[in-house]
């Protein structure tokens, strides 16, 4: 069993997750359980999965959540895309969000390899 508080990807996308929402904040108040709502639970699955794993004991355990925290970054990253499509999000917003999303995503997929070996 690890301490997720002491891994970096967790720490990042922790960080992220904390933006996310503060930057949600500002979406309009029809998006609320639409887009709000759907962008916020997938910035929050990836910190989310990693702790999880990081409980269950084994590093294969951790490698597979590992890996859906992967695709829930993918995911947050196609939903931004999207409120910036649609001008919910501005440009300033959504080049740093996604700046951190893609280190996200190559800190996971190198920890994901680590973790076959």
């Amino acid at each position: 069993m690890q301490d997720f508080h002491k891994l970096k990807v967790w720490q990042k996308s922790h960080h992220l997750t904390l933006s996310i929402y503060k930057v949600t904040s500002g979406f309009p108040k029809t998006e609320t359980y639409g887009l709000t709502s759907q962008v916020r639970r997938a910035a929050s699955s990836i910190p989310t999965n990693l702790a999880e794993g990081c409980g269950r004991g084994s590093n294969a355990e951790l490698r597979r959540f590992a890996f859906i925290s992967l695709g829930s970054a993918s995911e947050l990253e196609y939903l931004l895309q999207l409120a910036y499509d649609l001008e919910i999000l501005g440009r300033s917003d959504y080049k740093d969000l996604n700046d951190q999303i893609i280190e996200i995503k190559k800190m996971l997929t190198s920890f994901i390899s680590k973790l076959a070996n």
